[in-house]
């Protein structure tokens, strides 16, 4: 199982952080052990003074693809939910300004939260899914899978052109504007529509 991440996929997020809007998908890997376990909380890192939340909708394929045409890739996937991808911004920073990859600042252990999958079947508009994330009772970041630069279907047919798409492969979409700093003892609830789907404290 592999964990396919995209960056800069909603424009504003692009210029909260000062980078480019992308032509074309960016993307990059997390390793399995990224994913924290169910009812465990997330741990700061010692090796970072600067953690961020980045909430983000999730796709889980059910199906073996490769170089997938964008009109069939709705058929392979019947699951969403929402993640956090926890980033090291001072590390990534740092990675950035050198011309490095950034792997260190994004795909270490336990910087995956996954929260529970939900059918498609069961959302009221599955072409345009509304998701929130709560800081202790506080709306910090919401999205719509419609401000998308880079649709779901898109991801996967343009993804499936370098890699084979595995049944059980995470696509985590990319974030909206709004993300920022985590700390110890911060309750973190995430949210598809109505339907609470991820909640995970912080130590």
């Amino acid at each position: 199982m592999k964990i396919i991440c995209v960056g800069r996929n909603y424009s504003e997020h692009a210029t909260e952080l000062q980078n480019e809007v992308p032509d074309e998908p960016v993307i990059f890997l997390k390793p399995e052990t990224a994913i924290i376990p169910k009812r465990h909380p997330f741990f700061i890192p010692d090796f970072s003074n600067d953690i961020h939340y980045e909430v983000e909708l999730v796709v889980r394929i059910n199906r073996l693809g490769k170089n997938i045409q964008e009109k069939f890739a709705y058929k392979y996937y019947n699951e969403v939910t929402v993640g956090i991808d926890f980033t090291a911004r001072d590390l990534q920073h740092n990675l950035k300004t050198k011309g490095l990859p950034w792997e260190k600042a994004k795909a270490f252990d336990g910087s995956a939260a996954i929260g529970k999958f939900i059918s498609i079947d069961q959302l009221t508009h599955p072409e345009e899914l509304s998701f929130h994330l709560l800081i202790d009772n506080k709306v910090v970041q919401s999205g719509n899978s419609s401000q998308m630069m880079f649709n779901i279907d898109r991801l996967i047919s343009y993804i499936s052109r370098f890699f084979t798409l595995k049944i059980g492969d995470l696509i985590f979409t990319g974030t909206p504007a709004g993300v920022g700093k985590v700390f110890p003892d911060n309750n973190l609830q995430a949210f598809l529509e109505n339907h609470k789907l991820l909640d995970i404290n912080v130590k």
